[in-house]
């Protein structure tokens, strides 16, 4: 059972999962497509900044925006590396995971509302970020919830 605490900050770090199971693969879910928007950030010609976010690029220092964008998805690919691993070794901080996909998501909301980006459209990342902030929290509470008769 455990306290709460110590579901998300277990005592010892193991490769079992307590939680419901559909938190787990979601979990999994939500890392591919974490490495796959990374993947598009580094590799895509302009990182993704005017195609996907609809940033414009007609401007100075659009390299530099593409630069920027493709840095950011090498630390989204890291991210996405660390999640994999916990995920195939270490189940048991999925909890912990959870809390970082919140509070990353959530802090860019706020960094978004504090220091907009001007796009000509509207960028799926920001909502992308509204949608899974509520979701992961979801997902926080069945990877701590322990399903009857386990």
């Amino acid at each position: 059972m455990g306290t709460l605490l110590e579901k998300i900050l277990p005592e010892q770090v193991n490769n079992e999962f307590r939680g419901y199971k559909f938190s787990a693969y979601s979990f999994l879910a939500v890392t591919i497509i974490f490495a796959a928007r990374s993947l598009i950030h580094i590799f895509s010609p302009d990182g993704g900044a005017e195609s996907i976010a609809t940033i414009d690029l007609s401007v100075e220092g659009a390299n530099t925006i593409i630069g920027i964008f493709a840095q950011w998805g090498l630390s989204q690919m890291l991210m996405a590396v660390f999640f994999l691993v916990v995920y195939f070794r270490y189940k048991s901080l999925i909890p912990l995971m959870y809390i970082f996909i919140i509070i990353e998501n959530a802090a860019r909301i706020g960094v978004g509302l504090f220091k907009p980006i001007e796009t000509v459209g509207t960028a799926p990342g920001g909502i992308g970020s509204l949608i899974l902030v509520p979701i992961a929290v979801i997902l926080l509470i069945f990877s701590i919830l322990e399903p009857r008769g386990s």
